[in-house]
This record gives C-alpha cells, sequence and structure tokens, in this order.
C-alpha cells in the first residue's frame, strides 16, 4: 500500500517519500533586492536534513512590483540565480528535490506604487486601487514569466510550480470577479494561464514536471465553486500542466457565509475531486499537520504528495518525527540518529 514514506515518481521527479514543504513567504529579503539571503539557506536546507523530500521555495517574483512585498525573492535577473542555486544544490546533498514557485501577486502587491490587474478592482476597500494591464503588456507579462522559468531551470530545480491561486496574479485572470476585461483576455479567462504554461514548458526539460497551484474554491459572493475550478483546471491540465496543487480562497474579503473550515484536512475533499476528474497527481494541503491524518491521505489516494506548512515551520525536522510515529523506515543523517 501506498502511504507518506512510500517514493514517488513522476517524469524525472523522483522523490524518496511523499512529504512536501509548501511554498511560504519569508519576507526576508534583506536589500530589496529578490536575492535570496543566509535566512533562506538555512531555512530550507535544515528541512533537507529534516527528511523533507520535496521543497518547493517560496513565491519568486517575476518583476519587482510583483511582488507582495520588497522584501520577497524574485527571479527577474541572473544576479538572482546564484543564491537559489546554492539552496538547490545543498538540498540535494541531503536528498531532497526541489521546486520554486514562480509568481506575479497582480492587486495584492502591497508595495507597488500602483499595481497591476486584469481590472481596475482593488483588493478591498483599504488596498490601492490597482492599474488594469493593457493587452500588449498582458503578453509583455507572459514573457516575464518565462524569463523567470529559465532562470530557475539554471539554479538546478528539480520542478517549476506557477502561482495561480490565492488571489495573485494568474488567478485574478481566471476569476470572472476580477477579471471583467473585454479583450482576447477577457473573453477567454483562462489565454493568460495557458499561455504562462506554454512559455514555461517552451524553457523546462522535456521530462521537468510542472506543477500549478490553484485555489479550487473562492469564498466570496459569486465565486467559482469545484466545477468551475475542475473546468479550468481541464484547460490548463491540456496546455502542459502535470500536477496541481490544491488550495483555495484568497480572492478577496469573505463573506460570512463563505468562510474556509478552520478544521484538520479542510481542503482535501478539493484535491480528492480534482484528482478523480482529471485523472492527474495533486498535493493536498491545509492542516494536515498530524502524521497519522497525513498518512491517511495518501493511504486512501485523496492525494499523491502531502504539504505541512504550519507543521514544518515549527518543526524542521517533522518528516523525521512522523516517519518515527507511523514506524516508517526513512534515512536519518548519522549525526543525529542516536536521538532516535
Amino acid at each position: 500500500m501506498k502511504d507518506l514514506f512510500s517514493a514517488y515518481k513522476f517524469k524525472s521527479l523522483d522523490l524518496k517519500n511523499r512529504v512536501v514543504m509548501p511554498p511560504m513567504c519569508q519576507y526576508s529579503v534583506e536589500k530589496k533586492d529578490g536575492i535570496a539571503t543566509d535566512w533562506h539557506f538555512m531555512h530550507y536546507v535544515s528541512r533537507a536534513i529534516g527528511g523533507t523530500g520535496f521543497i518547493i521555495i517560496e513565491m519568486t517574483d517575476v518583476e519587482p512590483d510583483g511582488r507582495i512585498s520588497d522584501f520577497d525573492l524574485g527571479l527577474w535577473s541572473d544576479e538572482q540565480i546564484p543564491a537559489l542555486k546554492r539552496i538547490v544544490d545543498a538540498c540535494h546533498s541531503y536528498g531532497a528535490k526541489v521546486g520554486i514557485q514562480i509568481a506575479h501577486a497582480g492587486r495584492k502587491a502591497e508595495d507597488a506604487e500602483v499595481p497591476v490587474a486584469p481590472s481596475a478592482i482593488p483588493f478591498d476597500e483599504k488596498s490601492k486601487l490597482p492599474r488594469a494591464l493593457s493587452t500588449q503588456e498582458v503578453k509583455e507579462m507572459v514573457e516575464k514569466f518565462r524569463g523567470a522559468v529559465a532562470r530557475a531551470v539554471k539554479a538546478g530545480v528539480d520542478a517549476i510550480e506557477l502561482h495561480g491561486a490565492h488571489g495573485y496574479l494568474i488567478h485574478q485572470f481566471h476569476s470572472p470577479l476580477t477579471n471583467q476585461r473585454d479583450d482576447e483576455y477577457g473573453k477567454d479567462l483562462t489565454k493568460f494561464g495557458r499561455e504562462i504554461i506554454q512559455a514555461a514548458k517552451a524553457e523546462m526539460p522535456e521530462d521537468m514536471p510542472l506543477i500549478m497551484r490553484i485555489s479550487a474554491k473562492e469564498y466570496v459572493e459569486g465565486g467559482y465553486d469545484i466545477q468551475e475550478s475542475i473546468s479550468f483546471a481541464k484547460e490548463y491540465q491540456q496546455a502542459g500542466v502535470d500536477i496541481f496543487d490544491i488550495s483555495s480562497g484568497g480572492e478577496g474579503p469573505i463573506a460570512a457565509w463563505g468562510r474556509p473550515g478552520s478544521h484538520a484536512a479542510y481542503q482535501v475533499t478539493l484535491a480528492r475531486e480534482i484528482r478523480q476528474a482529471l485523472e492527474v497527481p495533486v498535493i493536498a494541503v491545509g492542516r494536515l499537520d498530524d502524521p497519522i491524518l497525513a498518512n491517511a491521505v495518501v493511504g486512501n489516494e485523496d492525494a499523491d504528495l502531502v504539504a505541512v506548512g504550519r507543521g514544518m515551520l515549527r518543526n524542521p525536522y517533522w518528516a523525521l518525527e512522523a516517519a518515527t510515529n507511523l514506524k516508517k523506515e526513512t534515512t536519518i543523517p548519522k549525526q543525529y540518529t542516536t536521538g532516535f
């Protein structure tokens, strides 16, 4: 039977276990230059030492004003490659594989003087009014994603994740709440995402998997639900997405009736529905810190991989502890064997 510590292979991505560290912003760039620091190195490499099979580096943006804050990572310049390569190489040396999340915050870019978006609709009453991108600027944005993916490949990553969730730019384009354009990118809500996928695939080795994180459900009045996300995910799959990372929400102020659950595994049903409808590998995420629960998600075939966020922030060695609790075999660094 499959379990959390059984190996997983998809194309060239060959994982020793199914434990994923999801992308979590650290807001720790020191000089606002988008270059990873020693904090990022210690943060990611410690999770590799701690037994994590697959580490996805945090939201890394395609242009300076595409960041949530000026303290986020970027890949708009070749100068940003070496620091990321150092992290990737070190994680590899401890047996972990590494992906990176490529993104643009769109209207949620808090430090941009004037954020950009599909349409001039602010996130909420406290947010800046974004400027709607022209059709030509949308096409140029696709090329910015292409460039960032090419740099990530040069940094040696094992997979690329496109951020199409949580109300950021790709999500803003495929949501009718935030895309009220009348050009080709408004008449076809997935066109922007599909073009980014195709551009990314063109820069990636043929056997490298492309992952896309999506919000499978919106929690606002008039927002889309699982059936709509299945529909647009199929279009992204046809464009070249290999694996979906299933989250939810982030598109706007949450209506009282639409609040997401705070219970354990509240998003797993969404992952299962996408997996079954598209017959595609998925990553489940959302309050899966309990090893028994995380193991059950894999064993019950709700998802292929399990991302542990808060639990891994608390404990870099979550995977080693989980293997011990579940009585599963894993590779413990020889320096730590007496602790186990």
